[in-house]
């Protein structure tokens, strides 16, 4: 079965304004939501946002941030999943 980007779903987003790096729950159909890590949305010299980037390895910024935010994202996953 091809990919279908309408039953691909954005739940939640959180963004790292020092790094641009995206963290979301992500869903597909009726599928278990999940975690991604990206991608990166770095900012131009004019203040506008540059087309989205891998994460690639993540710096300590990037750590700090997802330290930062992970209880928030884990409850907000468990409230989104249905119980297997």
């Amino acid at each position: 079965m091809p990919f279908d980007p309408d039953k691909d779903k954005m739940l939640k987003q959180w963004k790292c304004e020092e790094t641009g790096l995206l963290i979301s729950i992500n869903q597909y159909g009726d599928a278990q939501p999940k975690v991604q890590i990206g991608p990166r949305i770095l900012k131009k010299k004019d203040g506008t946002d540059r087309a989205p980037s891998k994460a690639g390895r993540l710096t300590v910024e990037d750590m700090e941030f997802f330290y930062d935010i992970i209880d928030e994202v884990k409850d907000e996953l468990e409230k989104l999943a249905r119980p297997e």
